[in-house]
């Protein structure tokens, strides 16, 4: 069983930060939006989260940076990455990269569910 997480959702779609929180919710973890990677490193939970659902293509900041950045801060965030953006080889290079899950856009609850519990292990 896993223990409720605090999971911060980065993605600069207004209807994926409406949702995935509502989702994440009812999955037994509490989760906070927001719209970009530069919104998130300000945050006060910054150090709270216990896992990203991060969308790979945003203005200003990636996500890719974003997982950059945490990782030169010391900071080892499990990741999920989402992409409406590109192809499955987009999800095969993060992997190969080290990161556990990665969703192509757009995906089911099931898989979502699937991900955050897989990195959250």
């Amino acid at each position: 069983m896993i223990t409720r997480a605090y999971i911060a959702v980065v993605d600069d779609d207004e209807s994926v930060r409406e949702s995935l929180p509502d989702l994440i919710g009812i999955f037994g973890h509490e989760a906070e939006a927001f719209s970009s990677a530069e919104e998130f490193l300000a945050s006060k939970r910054v150090n709270q989260a216990k896992c990203l659902v991060l969308d790979i293509a945003m203005p200003g900041m990636s996500g890719i940076e974003l997982q950059r950045q945490l990782a030169l801060q010391g900071r080892q965030i499990p990741i999920v990455f989402i992409t409406a953006h590109g192809d499955d080889r987009v999800c095969q290079r993060l992997r190969q990269s080290g990161t556990i899950e990665c969703l192509l856009k757009p995906f089911t609850d099931t898989a979502l569910l699937d991900a955050l519990n897989a990195v959250l292990h």
